[in-house]
């Protein structure tokens, strides 16, 4: 088990100067009283949401339950992970906790919980009653964001992402797929205590702070071009590659040994394609004995696939959030994170420059299988919501019309 530097597995760990408005605590999965220390960690209630994103080692049937008694009043909503974003940036074995105070956020949560079953026009038609209905119960809470929790083993992540956004209207939304490690056996997510295997949480939040919805990457399209010709799209697999078999082509185009591919060859050289203008990931998660390649995302004959390359993920990650921020910094940041770019850091030893990045923001989440932004479900990418400071009582921000900000990957 891994811990972050400098963190006890005895001890909720909290950021320095723990912000007023989303508040974080993490312990280690193996504690024997995880709940009870991050309820410490949280400080007083009462909390309007509270989420948890758990490592694939803890118990996430005990963890969820008491967390649930714990909170009274609050929507416990929690998922398992692929690894988690703490206190020091990456760390694993952890259980990371975000409250949302009732005094500056209002939350409510639309259940999908069975997503085999998942029928688009009824479940747009949801969002938006829910919707409607959290507008008249929280009037004054101006600002609003979507967050998506949902399985990432379900193979659902873009037909439900695209759902949400068309009930969500003008709401930003963004969210991620929980995983289960490098394991890629099972995926939870959970609210009060009640666990979903192939379910979806959407959680709508209004609040008295500012939000700021992105989504960043730090890939760059090639020339070098490949068209799939054959494909499975229900399944997201890849059979063939320019009439050829998708993992020799893929490798051919790469310059590499098919015989070598590797989740790390994949996170450093993924696929892009164009749609809507903009380049958006599709990332390859392994390949099959006979030589097909399974993807994160949805995949389709005549797809044209443009090979990416990656900036110094470091460099770019400093400087897209410093050009993003620079006018003021965030309180807090709660994040997805893709796996491929955990992946990534770890073969070119910049898993330390990252940590220190994440962490000096002040950015709090987990890992993930595929995040989704708006109607995308995209990888290798950091999407999440920045929140600021609370509007000042009487600052005629706290009555004017909503300021909704969203950084389009």
């Amino acid at each position: 088990m891994t811990l972050a530097q400098g963190t006890s597995p005895h001890r909720a760990d909290t950021h320095p100067r723990a912000p007023q408005a989303l508040r974080s605590a993490q312990i280690d999965a193996a504690d024997p009283d995880p709940v009870h220390a991050l309820k410490r960690g949280l400080g007083p209630g009462p909390f309007a949401m509270v989420t948890l994103f758990v490592s694939p080692d803890a118990d996430f049937a005990r963890i969820t339950h008491e967390a649930h008694q714990a909170f009274p009043g609050a929507e416990v909503l929690a998922c398992t992970t692929a690894g988690e974003i703490g206190v020091t940036g990456y760390v694993e074995g952890q259980i990371v906790a975000a409250g949302f105070p009732a005094a500056l956020f209002s939350t409510r949560t639309v259940v999908f919980d069975e997503l085999s079953d998942f029928d688009p026009q009824p479940s747009i038609d949801r969002v938006i009653r829910a919707r409607v209905a959290h507008a008249e119960d929280a009037p004054r809470k101006l600002h609003e964001f979507a967050f998506l929790m949902i399985d990432g083993m379900s193979l659902k992540e873009d037909e439900v992402a695209g759902a949400m956004a068309a009930g969500l209207g003008p709401v930003p939304l963004f969210g991620g797929s929980a995983g289960d490690g490098a394991r890629f056996g099972e995926a939870l997510v959970s609210r009060n205590g009640v666990i979903y295997k192939n379910g979806a949480l959407l959680a709508l939040v209004r609040s008295a702070c500012r939000v700021r919805v992105f989504s960043l990457d730090h890939l760059q399209p090639t020339r070098r071009r490949m068209v799939v010709t054959e494909a499975d799209p229900t399944a997201r697999i890849v059979h063939q590659i320019n009439a050829e078999p998708a993992a020799q082509e893929y490798a051919r185009v790469l310059g590499h040994d098919p015989a070598h591919l590797t989740p790390s060859t994949f996170a450093a050289h993924p696929v892009v394609v164009r749609l809507g203008g903009r380049h958006h990931v599709r990332a390859i998660r392994r390949v099959t004995e006979d030589g097909s390649l399974i993807f994160f995302s949805a995949i389709d004959e005549g797809m044209v696939l443009t090979l990416a390359e990656p900036e110094n993920m470091a460099t770019h990650l400093q400087r897209t959030l410093d050009e993003m921020f620079a006018e003021e910094r965030p309180e807090t940041i709660l994040a997805c994170d893709c796996i491929l770019r955990r992946l990534e850091a770890g073969e070119k030893q910049m898993t330390r420059d990252i940590s220190q990045i994440l962490s000096g923001a002040r950015i709090i989440g987990f890992g993930t299988y595929g995040e989704q932004m708006g109607a995308m479900h995209v990888n290798h990418t950091l999407t999440g919501v920045a929140v600021f400071a609370p509007d000042p009582p009487g600052d005629p921000a706290s009555t004017a019309a909503p300021v909704r900000s969203v950084d389009l990957p």
